[in-house]
């Protein structure tokens, strides 16, 4: 929320209903099991629906994966939201809104907790590079000295919002080394390690809170553009973070990447939506405050702003002294009107462009990033890290809140999620849109966004489930594009978009609500793959490890060929290249998405598995490395009028591979 303006009124900007809250074999990808496919092999009645309530003993379903453990919230952190994960080693770094945990996964079915660090400020996203670990601050209880007493005051020389910095060489032992101060604190943030820069990291900084004072920070403002030249908004925030003394960290540029775009479009919006809408503004009304929509934006008026429309109706009724709650309640229902008339004489719009973004993935391996940024999804050029620019940008009437975004491996395509309702809202009931609050497939092509498809949880959750698209990351199945995604109380979702135009759900985790009767906040906020494994932050409940099993959409070798990819640490916003070694998995992971997509006869696929097997097997090096150039070169001829050419290709590259290295 902003200042009041001229006026005295109080903008909330924002969507409608949105809220706070060693060398490649990847080879193409690969033609998919196909949507009726899919919908025949799910399980009915789906065993999500009619699950019991409870924290730590709520009912569960779980289909094509394993729950490896579960583990509680540590009590400093009870009653605090778990939120983002970062990975390095055998380590996993999860954040809270009143600081981080860091978890030895060594043994996923059996995480050791190693600190427990009090840094309250949240969200706490976090992101981890080398020896460093990043943390985003925003709420007003963040203190420089990590202190858990927060200030009240208005300005406070104590506080902190922007991004903390810590020296985590003794992870047991992480130490508070270094902060940046930004106008708008740090909602989220991601790391981009450059490619051609071995010195420095640079972190682009999302701040989504109302700027601060420029009392409290010097050079901070609040006003438009057209007001202001250095205005706070309508930029984010880029900090150069040198490797060698970290202390020296700073914003080096504030880039207006979504400079000029315009108010997104809006669709008229749904009875349910309505009804949300009213039943706020009658909650906002019985705490005294008025409030309305105007053109899918929520005003408020300021409290002097109030009393002068209060004290006209009493005047226009010809009465005298204090309004009466009669006079409250015309204004209340003649609000939305008022403002209405009073933006359009003075040729004011009631709804702006974004002036932030939630979040941005960046990709250095392709020189792009995909930004979220409320009421459009940009794809931007950091080819020179200190100026990132825009290069395209995507709106959507069925989007009310663009929250994230995830590049497949290739770089070819981008999915956005859409946090409908902020994360605090129950938008996965059988009554609400399918393609609302879901994610959105585009293909990059030419430097555009060109949308695809939606993906939605396909099972309807109950109103006492804050569910909506939320943090994911993909799982490197070479050949494919699936991911792994978190929905708050919807669960885990794992689903394959290698056809971008008709993914589908392959694996899923669920829960019961947490409390039976109303929406309590809890549920995955974020499930990621990282080194064979998928961790998801439980915001209520702890940290669950799951792992993929075999089934009719995945095989045992695509699952140890996705592990065979490993990294070394994983900041998902900040994304990273899979590869995959040569190796006699990754050959018979492709050998069975050619069975699976009919590409080659099933005798033509025994002959290639045989053929693998005893080459595989025999200690003779130089008749290893002749059976799989023989058979390499067959593969060559079986390209010719296929269904699936690239991947006969990828696997006959591969074999290649696998001689050379003998």
């Amino acid at each position: 929320m902003r200042p009041g303006n001229s006026f005295g009124l109080l903008a909330v900007v924002g969507i409608l209903l949105a809220t706070a809250g060693c060398a490649s074999s990847g080879g193409p990808a690969a033609a998919s099991p196909t949507v009726p496919f899919a919908d025949a092999l799910r399980p009915t009645p789906d065993p999500r629906i009619g699950l019991s309530a409870g924290i730590l003993n709520a009912g569960q379903a779980i289909w094509n994966m394993r729950l490896l453990s579960t583990v509680a919230t540590p009590e400093p952190f009870v009653g605090a939201n778990n939120s983002d994960l970062a990975f390095k080693d055998s380590y996993v770094i999860q954040g809270n809104y009143r600081g981080f945990q860091v978890w030895d996964i060594s043994d996923p079915a059996a995480p050791e907790l190693l600190s427990a660090q009090i840094c309250p400020g949240a969200q706490g996203d976090v992101s981890v590079y080398g020896n460093l670990l990043f943390v985003s601050t925003e709420y007003l209880d963040g203190r420089l000295d990590c202190g858990a007493e927060p200030s009240n005051a208005a300005v406070s020389p104590d506080r902190l919002r922007g991004i903390r910095i810590f020296d985590i060489s003794d992870i047991r032992n992480p130490e508070y080394i270094a902060s940046v101060q930004t106008c708008r604190g740090s909602h989220t943030h991601s790391l981009l390690v450059p490619p051609d820069d071995p010195d420095h990291v640079y972190v682009y900084v999302s701040g989504s809170a109302p700027v601060r004072p420029a009392e409290e920070m010097p050079g901070c403002s609040d006003a438009p553009l057209s007001v202001d030249p250095n205005s706070s908004l309508f930029r984010i925030e880029v900090i150069r973070v040198p490797l060698a003394d970290p202390s020296r960290a700073e914003i080096v540029s504030s880039p207006r990447i979504f400079a000029d775009l315009g108010a997104p479009p809006l669709r008229s919006p749904t009875e349910a939506e309505l009804a949300d809408i009213q039943a706020r503004r009658q909650r906002e009304f019985a705490n005294g405050q008025f409030v309305a929509v105007i053109d899918g934006a929520w005003w408020r008026l300021a409290p002097e702003t109030a009393t002068m429309f209060l004290d006209s109706i009493v005047a226009a009724r010809g009465g005298s002294g204090a309004p009466t709650a009669a006079d409250s309640l015309a204004l209340f229902e003649a609000l939305p009107e008022l403002l209405a008339a009073r933006l359009a004489a003075q040729g004011r719009p009631a709804r702006e462009g974004p002036d932030q973004c939630h979040d941005i993935t960046i990709y250095p391996a392709i020189g792009l990033a995909g930004g979220a940024c409320e009421g459009f999804g940009l794809l931007l050029d950091i080819s020179n890290p200190i100026d990132p620019r825009r290069i395209a940008a995507a709106a959507d009437t069925n989007f009310s809140y663009w929250h994230s975004a995830t590049f497949n491996n290739d770089g070819t395509k981008v999915l956005f999620g859409d946090e409908w309702g902020g994360g605090g809202g129950a938008r996965c009931r059988e009554t609400d849109p399918p393609v609302m609050g879901a994610n959105a497939i585009f293909t990059v092509e030419n430097g555009e966004l060109v949308f695809q498809s939606y993906y939605k949880l396909p099972v309807p959750q109950t109103a006492q489930e804050n569910c909506v698209a939320h943090n994911g990351s993909i799982i490197p199945v070479p050949g494919r594009d699936i991911m792994v995604q978190g929905w708050y109380q919807g669960g885990i979702t794992v689903f394959d978009w290698t056809d971008p135009a008709n993914p589908f759900e392959i694996a899923f985790f669920d829960r019961g609500p947490l409390n039976e009767s109303r929406i309590q906040t809890a549920g995955s906020w974020s499930a990621y793959w990282y080194n064979g494994v998928i961790v998801s932050s439980e915001i209520a409940r702890g940290l669950d490890i799951l792992e993929l099993t075999p089934s009719d959409f995945l095989t045992q070798n695509e699952i140890e060929a996705a592990k065979s990819a490993r990294l070394e640490y994983l900041n998902v916003q900040g994304q990273q290249r899979y590869v995959w070694p040569a190796s006699f998995v990754l050959a018979r992971a492709y050998v069975d998405q050619l069975e699976r997509s009919g590409a080659l006869a099933a005798s033509r696929i025994t002959a290639i598995r045989q053929r693998l097997a005893a080459a595989e097997a025999t200690a003779d090096g130089d008749s290893r490395r002749q059976t799989l150039l023989s058979l390499a070169s067959q593969l060559d001829g079986d390209q010719q009028g296929s269904r699936d050419p690239a991947k006969i290709g990828a696997l006959a590259t591969v074999l290649r591979e696998l001689a050379a290295s003998n």
